[in-house]
């Protein structure tokens, strides 16, 4: 008996200690968060079941998923990244990703940090728009493609990024 409530103590202190250690307090599902309706509404045409993956990795814990149409072209690419403490913070990785590219801009207003970057309608390819937004110990992003109309993929992605984040 002695043995299992010692294994039970030595087991709720290392539990303790990751969570000191700045392990996320929250793991977000985000297939549980943003539904196969809610990826068609936002296509705008039915999608195929989702890609989905949520994983512990070394720099934090991870949550995918992804949507396509069901014809070829629109897509809906959804990311969190919640760091643990002695990893690289998603403001700072925000800003290098920032400072790595040009076309992606400050976006005032949204989480504690924000950026947008679009391309392609303007060649006749089709439009893809990513949105990272940072909120505490998360990284957020959410990209569409296909939607050829940049305001409202915008809108799209910020309500998306939105239910996002309230769950976070």
């Amino acid at each position: 008996m002695r043995r299992l409530t010692a294994v039970a103590a030595i087991a709720t202190l290392v539990c303790e200690l990751g969570n000191l250690c700045g392990a996320p307090e929250k793991r977000i599902d985000l297939a549980a968060i943003v539904g196969k309706k809610d990826a068609e509404s936002t296509l705008g045409e039915a999608v195929k079941d989702p890609q989905p993956r949520n994983e512990d990795g070394v720099d934090g814990y991870y949550s995918r998923c992804n949507y396509y149409s069901q014809n070829p072209g629109r897509s809906l690419v959804l990311r969190v990244r919640q760091t643990s403490a002695d990893q690289l913070a998603p403001a700072k990785q925000l800003e290098e990703l920032m400072a790595g590219s040009v076309k992606i801009k400050p976006l005032s207003g949204f989480g504690d940090k924000a950026a947008l970057a679009s391309e392609g309608a303007q060649n006749g390819l089709s439009h893809l728009l990513m949105l990272y937004v940072v909120k505490g110990n998360a990284l957020v992003t959410v990209g569409i493609g296909g939607i050829n109309d940049e305001k409202a993929a915008l809108e799209k992605a910020k309500t998306l990024a939105r239910k996002i984040l309230a769950k976070l």
